[in-house]
């Protein structure tokens, strides 16, 4: 179960990039959202059942393959070098950040999952949609649509934590790793 939880993280990594490179953004209303998000999503959920399979240690280490891994598809796809740092980064800030707070919260898998997911999710899409899109980073979105493309981001997030955790709550939970 452990290698398959890893390989289902990495995978849903390379595959939110290859969608996201493939498909034009969805539009909302005025909200922008990037097809891979839904998948960018789930990756946080996997990386708590990874945590879960093999501690907070170990995970950090899963962390780092997944942030090269998320870099190398980025720049394989033809992503600028301002796309392809900005995901390194926001993938590093917002991984970590959802380890250390799931890792410290008391409560059930459920809620750790959403609380910690949400966090995540947030950093995600503020992060890469500033250094990576915005004319600080790549240029591709004028200041005036930003916020829409952060918030779009956001609610696909948000969304896919909330079926995570109810996912999680009405799932069977198996014996998991220690936390360290």
């Amino acid at each position: 179960m452990k290698p398959l939880m890893i390989v289902l993280y990495l995978l849903a990594i390379v595959l939110a990039n290859v969608i996201t490179a493939s498909n034009d953004p969805i539009v909302w209303g005025k909200l922008i959202i990037p097809a891979g998000s839904f998948l960018i999503g789930a990756t946080f959920i996997l990386r708590d059942l990874v945590q879960n399979a093999i501690g907070r240690k170990r995970t950090y280490a899963a962390i780092a393959a997944a942030m090269v891994l998320s870099a190398a598809s980025s720049y394989a796809l033809g992503d600028t070098l301002w796309i392809t740092a900005a995901s390194a980064l926001t993938f590093l800030c917002s991984e970590t950040a959802d380890t250390e707070i799931y890792t410290r919260l008391r409560l059930p898998m459920s809620v750790k999952v959403l609380y910690s997911g949400i966090v995540g999710g947030v950093l995600d899409s503020v992060i890469f949609v500033v250094i990576g899109l915005s004319p600080l980073g790549a240029g591709f979105l004028p200041w005036s649509l930003v916020g829409y493309a952060v918030a779009g981001q956001i609610a696909v997030k948000v969304a896919m934590q909330g079926i995570g955790a109810l996912a999680v709550h009405f799932v069977p939970q198996t014996r998991s790793a220690k936390a360290s």
